[in-house]
């Protein structure tokens, strides 16, 4: 094999090249990256075979005290120096020069292994070359045995060495062995001697620079609390599976959990929703305490006739109900607790109705309302007529109201107030009074209050209202401007009578008596409903003037009074033989 020397071009070594082996140098001289030479400069040296230097038996010769060597390895040597005179290459460096200067401006070749793949040393090559301008030439002289000083550490093969590359193929992180914890014996780990680290030593199998603690540093505690932990875990999983499963198919295919009896002796007040189906129903009252499932809610509610159906509302229930006895509560609209304003209802009715379903003494509210009319939301316009008997007449909206634990009766008249408003505001009836021939939006009110006492239907009440208007006209030389309703009479009395004395009607006088004054009630007798109130708006404009009811259901108009007296003559026949006259 041939080697570049260190002359200053590539040549074949051969045993007479005088820098084949430094005489006089043991190997102790050159330390890694030192040149043998101080000033960096190479001695010519004749061409003789220089051997002894280049072999480990010359190196590890002991030396004699005067610096030879011992005569038991004069053998060796003089067995070199004979091999030395075999014909060897003579040098030629000149020739060689410029091959050296293209070589050293080269870029650094990859170092291969037997396989044919690049082992990464190159790098060290050229480092080495660079700082010993006589490196990267012998191995014998650049790479003594180790053991001894000067030597050039071996990262491969000692003890902490780092391992072999490895080919590219391979070169890849391998993840840490996995200790498999039920083989560890937490015992073992305890009784090892101090200073023991946990590895195996020499030929033990097992070599490794950490501990078994991962990073921390301290060794793994596995005891029988991590497995009863995760026995626990897992049971409380297969438990929690089970009995939700077990719910599931309860509720699938059983029964459903309901209780027995009317409850106990707890009420609670629960909402119904507008439009809440029965599942929804079911789901409340079960939240509420009042039924034990949803489902038994709804098994019974299904066989309600349709006239029977729950409404939306506030249900004083028990808890603990039977879904049966439940539903027999709700299916009963008297039992809701609310209050409904009808359409046409007086204000008397309203306050009754508060207290009773407030349990108030009587008179609560009716003195709550005449007393703090001003701060219940009144609108400006209502007026502060001396003559009304009730500032709020007209103002409490008919509809449903929804009690709760919290209602009172200012918080009812009020709500009503705001219905009221928002209804009036809706309709425009500020804007219309005038058109109409009224002075004021409350006369509005007051026709159509009227109105809904009269009449008994829709078609009814636009009739009605044409009746008011052609009676208050200056025009009306029949009635004189009188509107002569017999419900004005009746809201003086508090009745709702239509037998009474004709001739005792004329003779009251009172505001709100319109068989003695002219014109309209100081205001409304009652609490006018929607379509009363459109009615008003939009009256027929038939020229009707009159209207009887013969049989007690049917109203017929006419247009003069002779029609009138006529009809008027029938329906007295008609209560005479009712009662019995």
């Amino acid at each position: 094999m041939t080697e570049y020397g260190r002359g200053r071009g590539p040549e074949p070594w051969h045993p007479e090249d005088p820098l084949y082996g430094d005489q006089g140098w043991t190997g102790h001289q050159t330390q890694q990256g030192q040149v043998p030479y101080g000033d960096g400069s190479r001695p010519d040296y004749p061409q003789e075979p220089q051997y002894q230097q280049q072999y480990p038996e010359q190196q590890y010769a002991p030396q004699h005290p005067q610096g030879q060597p011992h005569p038991q390895y004069q053998q060796p040597q003089q067995q070199y120096q004979q091999y030395s005179q075999a014909p060897q290459y003579t040098e030629q460096q000149p020739a060689y020069a410029p091959q050296q200067e293209y070589a050293q401006n080269q870029p650094q070749q990859p170092v291969y292994d037997s396989q044919g793949w690049d082992t990464g040393q190159g790098q060290y090559v050229a480092a080495a070359a660079q700082t010993d301008a006589y490196g990267g030439v012998d191995p014998y002289a650049q790479q003594p045995v180790s053991g001894y000083p000067g030597e050039t550490p071996d990262l491969y093969t000692t003890a902490d060495a780092y391992p072999p590359p490895q080919p590219p193929g391979r070169r890849h992180l391998e993840p840490e062995p996995a200790e498999d914890w039920q083989d560890a014996d937490p015992a073992a780990d305890d009784d090892r001697a101090p200073g023991d680290d946990g590895d195996d030593g020499a030929g033990g199998g097992r070599r490794s620079g950490r501990s078994k603690g991962g990073k921390g540093g301290k060794p793994k505690q596995r005891s029988g609390a991590a497995c009863l932990i995760a026995s626990l875990v897992i049971v409380g999983v297969l438990g929690g599976g089970g009995y939700y499963g077990y719910t599931f198919l309860k509720d699938k295919f059983g029964a459903a959990e309901d209780f027995a009896g009317t409850g106990t002796g707890e009420i609670v007040d629960v909402e119904i929703p507008k439009g809440a189906g029965l599942g929804q129903m079911g789901r409340i009252l079960k939240e509420a305490g009042v039924v034990a499932s949803a489902q038994a809610f709804v098994d019974v509610a299904k066989a309600l006739p349709s006239d029977k159906a729950i409404q939306a509302g506030v249900y004083p229930l028990r808890k603990k109900m039977s879904a049966a006895a439940a539903i027999e509560v709700m299916s009963d609209p008297s039992k809701l607790n609310v209050i409904t304003v009808t359409e046409g209802m007086r204000n008397a009715r309203v306050y009754e109705a508060i207290d009773k379903k407030l349990g108030k003494p009587d008179g609560t509210t009716k003195d709550i309302a005449l007393r703090e009319a001003k701060n219940l939301g009144l609108p400006a316009w209502a007026g502060n007529d001396p003559k009304l008997m009730d500032p709020l007449e007209g103002f409490l909206y008919p509809t449903r109201y929804d009690l709760s634990k919290d209602s009172t009766p200012e918080s009812l008249l009020k709500e009503m107030v705001k219905n009221a408003n928002e209804k009036y505001a809706e309709l425009g009836i500020e804007g219309k009074a005038k058109e109409l021939g009224l002075e004021n939006p409350l006369q509005v009110v007051t026709v159509a209050s009227l109105v809904n006492a009269e009449g008994k239907n829709h078609d009814d009440f636009r009739k009605m209202s044409e009746v008011v208007y052609n009676r208050l006209k200056k025009t009306n030389d029949v009635t004189n401007q009188r509107l002569e309703f017999d419900s004005t009479y009746n809201y003086i009395k508090g009745k709702s009578d239509i037998n009474f004395s004709l001739k005792e009607a004329r003779a009251l006088e009172h505001p709100y008596n319109t068989h003695n004054v002219q014109g309209l009630p100081p205001g409304p007798i009652g609490n006018p409903g929607a379509d009363a109130l459109t009615a008003t708006l939009t009256p027929d404009r038939g020229g009707w003037m009159f209207f009887v009811s013969v049989d007690g259901e049917k109203t017929t108009f006419t247009q003069t009074y002779a029609e009138h007296q006529k009809l008027a003559a029938e329906f007295q026949e008609r209560q005479k033989q009712k009662n019995g006259g």
